[in-house]
């Protein structure tokens, strides 16, 4: 049984779920209840009857998703998340083609950051990001703000994303069920640069990328497709690929250079030689460098260099 919403987000791995019951969306009917209750608040008790498509149930959604279109910037052609709005797929889903309200809507100044925009005129209040950030990444940047028409999901003071603890880890995005979120999107930068015979390209992913890009191709989640992504990404026209082995674990051991000069001194060498691809190692077919050969090499480099720093 499907019971539209667009707050409720679940992720059972973690045992946390975000039901604030702000959308409404999601509310039926229950026999002996005055009045609609919203599915996500409501336990289940023994005996209890409820129409989840009742005519008043189906009148009630409808009214409420256009009280929050209604509010909501009529750009859907030109948004980033056009075709993967969960708002604009209710929309379609519940045959809305007119609104019959008409009156102010909010307007909030546009935040963009160096990974992340903020166009808070699209935020419907689900709290999804505000889970995201604080349960999940316990990073705390995001919370709810103001009171009534002008309440939404944004940094202490209004601050701008790039003044607040915000990490850019992304998750509030992937979560966000409208156009509120989104990446900055470097795509046309990238195809200019890679048009241009002046210039070497060199792309870097993350290292959750390969675990995970698989899944948009059917694979099973969790399928490291390091070699095919390699593969994909020298054949658009990249020179070098950096696949991040070790590095992930650098700057953790960068916290602490200040112990010792040889770590300052071995730092660069470290960085740059790190799992680089060359072209002649894509096309053998390299999918790694050794991590073991480079720990190795890393504390040959560390131990002779402190040799030095303790014999002067």
């Amino acid at each position: 049984m499907e019971i539209p919403t667009l707050c409720h987000f679940e992720l059972c791995d973690l045992d946390i779920e975000n039901k604030p019951g702000g959308c409404r969306i999601c509310v039926v009917e229950v026999e002996g209840r005055r009045n609609l209750a919203p599915s996500c608040m409501t336990e289940a008790q023994d005996g209890m009857v409820i129409n989840t498509h009742s005519i008043r149930v189906l009148n009630a959604r409808t009214t409420v998703l256009k009280l929050i279109i209604s509010d909501h910037p009529f750009d859907c052609l030109v948004c980033a998340k056009s075709g993967h709005c969960e708002l604009q797929s209710l929309a379609t889903q519940f045959g809305i083609r007119s609104l019959p309200y008409e009156g102010e809507q909010s307007h909030y100044r546009k935040d963009t950051s160096p990974s992340i925009i903020r166009d808070v005129d699209k935020c419907i209040m689900c709290r999804r990001c505000e889970m995201m950030c604080n349960e999940v990444q316990t990073v705390g940047a995001l919370a709810a703000v103001n009171r009534g028409f002008m309440s939404v999901v944004a940094p202490a003071f209004e601050m701008n994303l790039e003044d607040s603890p915000c990490t850019y880890c992304g998750q509030c995005v992937s979560v966000c069920p409208t156009g509120a979120l989104t990446e900055v999107d470097h795509t046309n930068d990238i195809i200019r640069a890679l048009n241009d015979p002046a210039k070497t390209v060199v792309v870097q992913t993350a290292p959750a990328v390969r675990a995970a890009l698989g899944e948009e191709f059917g694979l099973e989640a969790g399928t490291l497709v390091t070699g095919r992504m390699v593969a994909a990404l020298r054949e658009l026209g990249f020179d070098y690929v950096l696949i991040p082995t070790l590095v992930p674990t650098l700057p953790l051991w960068r916290r602490g250079r200040s112990c010792c000069s040889a770590f300052r001194a071995i730092w660069p060498e470290t960085l740059l030689s790190v799992c680089l691809y060359s072209r002649r190692a894509a096309l053998d077919g390299l999918t790694s460098l050794n991590t073991t050969f480079l720990i190795f090499w890393m504390c040959h480099l560390l131990q002779s260099r402190h040799s030095r720093c303790s014999e002067r």
